[in-house]
């Protein structure tokens, strides 16, 4: 009866990303949807970004292990991500009518930030869909038998099908239905648990007094630092993501937009603690279960003590988080190849040739990823292997370029250098301060630099890259609307 449920499950997906996919017409309507998508869908786009198997596994697993110091990361971080959004980057970054991050580094900066940019930001997404990729295939081979690696195809296959149909359309309105199914089945497993537990306030009680501690055990500037950095890595790293990026700017107006962020933040929080607090009711439970791997607590404590309903709720709201994730983390890459890497080398280009080319980057993302979860079935090497570039290259220049107006493509370039340097040799040398906080800091450094270079003296004319005028932007009409 399970099996026939996911196999129902994803047939229903592939149907639904199939009728989502006849509102498409142009490149606008595949890239961001023809930015029409009302606050309900736009939120639970948002919201399904990066609630997938590292949310409802891995997060559960770190608190397991280490308490609320273990999740810092993620909901914690993602939730603050969310909320800066919102507050500091969706309303200007939507009054421009681009399709990727780094059409605004072109706009800003020029054509070479805008290629360098795009070439950081591409590679960065392979191995986090690629982990996405593995635990599709382990859910459907752990409730179905079927070969991992068939398992993992099929996954592939299923998702980029309906990502290469209706793009930004019909990841929109799947994640809809696949929100609907986390939120209606962590409700219900997380309820019955408790009352199963005792209460709420048993749960407490039996779950270590060590896990609620918030800030770090040892007070010094090296755990502050750790800490610090475990809150930024998603919390700002995540901001100059395109993945982000385009399921704001999806949304109908600049006010949705906003408004989504906030919400979409509220909702990530309080459903990405959901299932900590699953497992806080298993170990007062099943205590045995802790004695196993911590990411398989989880799934076979709803295989071995659940009900088939139960079963059916959580297999089908994992699948649908690991799904959302991996459609718009496809969809992400694709376009900034399509529009910044592809598309320059036309000088006309047609909006239907476009669109082709898009299409055809879901397919390459598609199964360089594939392979990639194929040859490393390991989904923590594969995520680290998806590292925190953006933070320590794009958050600089992407910040500067919308809030310092003395800013120069020559900073921008040099910001994104020396912070990807910074960043490699330190986790060459595992140095003892964060990777990520040296990264950023020459990346701060770079910025400063090239912008007082440029600013006082004639580069040569190789390094001139002379930005669009931003008061020639061509601004969407829509952003004064409701």
């Amino acid at each position: 009866m399970l099996t026939a449920f996911i196999l129902l499950y994803l047939l229903g997906t592939i149907l639904l990303g199939r009728w989502a996919a006849k509102k498409v017409h142009s490149a606008k309507d595949f890239v961001v949807a023809g930015k029409n998508l009302p606050i309900g869908i736009s939120t639970c786009v948002i919201f399904a970004t990066w609630f997938g198997s590292e949310t409802m596994l891995g997060a559960s697993s770190e608190f397991a292990q280490h308490g609320f110091l273990g999740i810092m990361e993620d909901p914690f971080g993602a939730s603050l991500c969310l909320v800066l959004v919102g507050l500091f980057f969706a309303r200007k970054l939507y009054r421009f009518n681009i399709l990727t991050f780094c059409d605004f580094f072109k706009i800003r900066f020029g054509r070479k930030a805008e290629l360098i940019s795009a070439l950081l930001m591409i590679p960065s997404y392979f191995g986090w869909i690629a982990a996405q990729i593995v635990a599709m295939g382990i859910v459907i081979n752990t409730v179905m038998g079927f070969p991992l690696e068939i398992s993992m195809i099929a996954s592939g296959l299923i998702v980029m099908g309906y990502t290469y149909m209706g793009g930004m359309w019909s990841v929109s309105v799947t994640d809809f239905v696949q929100t609907v199914m986390i939120i209606a089945g962590l409700l219900i497993i997380t309820g019955s648990l408790v009352y199963k537990a005792g209460g709420l306030s048993n749960v407490l009680q039996h779950t270590p007094e060590m896990h609620f501690r918030f800030i770090p055990h040892n007070n010094d500037w090296l755990s502050w630092m750790k800490y610090i950095a475990a809150w930024m890595t998603i919390g700002l790293g995540s901001i100059p993501q395109q993945d982000v990026f385009q399921r704001l700017m999806s949304s109908k107006s600049e006010n949705v937009a906003v408004r989504s962020s906030y919400l979409a933040s509220a909702m990530y929080l309080v459903f990405g603690l959901m299932p900590i607090l699953i497992i806080m009711c298993a170990r007062v439970l099943y205590p045995s279960l802790f004695a196993g791997e911590a990411e398989k607590i989880l799934p076979n404590m709803v295989l071995q003590h659940s009900s088939l309903f139960i079963q059916i709720l959580f297999f089908g709201a994992l699948l649908s988080a690991i799904m959302s994730t991996t459609s718009g983390a496809i969809l992400a890459p694709a376009t900034v190849l399509g529009e910044n890497i592809i598309r320059p080398f036309y000088k006309e280009i047609s909006d239907k040739k476009l669109l082709w080319i898009i299409r055809l980057s879901v397919v390459i993302v598609s199964v360089i990823s594939l392979v990639m979860a194929l040859s490393s079935q390991n989904i923590y090497e594969l995520v680290a292997s998806s590292s925190i570039l953006s933070l320590v290259s794009l958050f600089v220049p992407l910040t500067a370029g919308l809030y310092w107006k003395r800013a120069t493509s020559l900073g921008a370039l040099l910001s994104i250098i020396l912070g990807t340097i910074g960043y490699g040799v330190s986790e060459w040398m595992e140095t003892a301060v964060p990777s990520l906080m040296i990264g950023l800091g020459a990346s701060i450094l770079g910025m400063l630099l090239g912008t007082l270079i440029e600013n006082v003296i004639m580069l040569p004319r190789w390094l001139q890259d002379k930005p669009v005028d931003l008061k020639l932007v061509q601004i969407d009409s829509s952003v004064t609307s409701a």
